[in-house]
Order: C-alpha cells, then sequence, then structure tokens
C-alpha cells in the first residue's frame, strides 16, 4: 500500500507541473491567445469595427475574413506590453487581388511611434512574401526579400521573433530573414489592428483566424500550425 500510495503522489505531482507548464487549453502561462472569430471581444477586449467584415467558416475554425477596401478591426490592447523578448504570431490566409502593401497586423505604443508590424506585400502574378518591422526608439528595422514568395488562397502561420539581440521572421516554420538589434526598450499600453493599419490605410484582402503573443522565444518547432 506504500508503494502504491508513493506512486500515486508521484504522478499527482507530475500531472501538476504539467498543468502548470501548459495552462488551459494548452496555453503556457504568460501566453495570450486570440481566437479572431467575432467582431465584438477579441481576446475580451474592446474593439473597434471598421466596415464589414465577416465571420467565416475555415477548416481550422470560425475566422474574421476582410474585403481589403474598408474592413478593420482596432483592439483595445497591446499584448507585447512590458515584453523584453517575443514571439508573435499570426494565422492568416491572404487573397488574391489585395493591394500591393497590406499592413494587416499593428501593435502600437499609445502616444508614440513605437509598433511592430506585419505586412504583406503581393506580385503581379498573385503571390506575396511577408514584411515584418520593429521600432522602439531609435530602432527603426524591416526585414522584407521579394525573393521568399508564397502562394495566396492559402492558410499559413506569419511569426516574428525577437530574443532581445535579433529579430527573425519565419513562414510556416521556416525562418526566412533577420537582422541584429543595437537597442530595444519594451513597448508600454497601446492598441492592436487587424486586417488595416492602425490609421486605416493599407487595407487587407483575406481572412485572420488566430494571433498568439508570447513573451519569450518559441522554437519553430513550437510555432502554431496553420
Amino acid at each position: 500500500m506504500i508503494r502504491i500510495s508513493a506512486l500515486l503522489l508521484l504522478f499527482m505531482f507530475v500531472f501538476s507541473c504539467s498543468a502548470r507548464r501548459t495552462g488551459s487549453r494548452g496555453q503556457m502561462p504568460g501566453q495570450v491567445v486570440w481566437n479572431i472569430d467575432n467582431l465584438t471581444s477579441i481576446g475580451g477586449n474592446t474593439t473597434e469595427v471598421s466596415g464589414s467584415p465577416k465571420i467565416v467558416d475555415t477548416p481550422g475554425g470560425k475566422a474574421v475574413e476582410f474585403d481589403g477596401i474598408k474592413d478593420g478591426l482596432i483592439v483595445d490592447k497591446h499584448p507585447l506590453e512590458g515584453a523584453e523578448k517575443f514571439t508573435l504570431e499570426i494565422i492568416f490566409r491572404p487573397d488574391p487581388d489585395g493591394l500591393a502593401e497590406q499592413r494587416f497586423f499593428h501593435l502600437q505604443e499609445n502616444g508614440s511611434d513605437n509598433r511592430l508590424l506585419i505586412e504583406t506585400r503581393l506580385t503581379e502574378d498573385n503571390k506575396w512574401y511577408i514584411d515584418t518591422f520593429m521600432k522602439s526608439g531609435d530602432t527603426n528595422q524591416t526585414l522584407k526579400d521579394e525573393k521568399y514568395t508564397h502562394p495566396v488562397g492559402e492558410w499559413f502561420n506569419a511569426t516574428l521573433v525577437f530574443d532581445g539581440s535579433e529579430m527573425r521572421h519565419y513562414v510556416n516554420g521556416v525562418k526566412e530573414l533577420s537582422a541584429r538589434i543595437a537597442s530595444f526598450k519594451p513597448h508600454l499600453k497601446g492598441k492592436t489592428s487587424i486586417g488595416v493599419r492602425i490609421n486605416k490605410v493599407y487595407w487587407f484582402k483575406g481572412a485572420i483566424r488566430k494571433a498568439r503573443f508570447t513573451p519569450w522565444v518559441l522554437s519553430s518547432d513550437e510555432f502554431l500550425k496553420p
């Protein structure tokens, strides 16, 4: 009986530690997951709607679809506020015939131009490539290269990672570009725009299903699957 009780206690301890690591719904403590599946409250935050974005069913669940002309969401929250390192992931589907430049996910500090952006560039043959941007104080870094193109009309994970000294981005877990960052001051409280730049230009045509914000560096095999 003593041996069985000891094994039971060990099992309970391991299960408790695992639960603390993963949190509810497979989410690590400190991570923020936004299911972008409604127009009223993204991640429990007040959300402003522009135009008439639609809720659509996708193979991975509900998503919000944007028309590339007037549809967008602005969320009263900067989920990476205070983060010195981070992994920012977006599950999205870029559609054909959108604008050549689309700033579809934008986090910005209130009262300043410190910001993080994930953007697409559409090519003349209806392919896209990722453009990421980081600004904090004197840091002002863009990553983009049109040789890394991808087909429109499919689901992707676009990921921006900052490890405290290097910025890099990935598409579906494959690293494309990186740059050294001399200095970075964590952002303060702010807002997030989805489907459009925060000042309501450069509208996105396509759908967005999920975003995950992790205040540490994830390895590529830990990224969300599109």
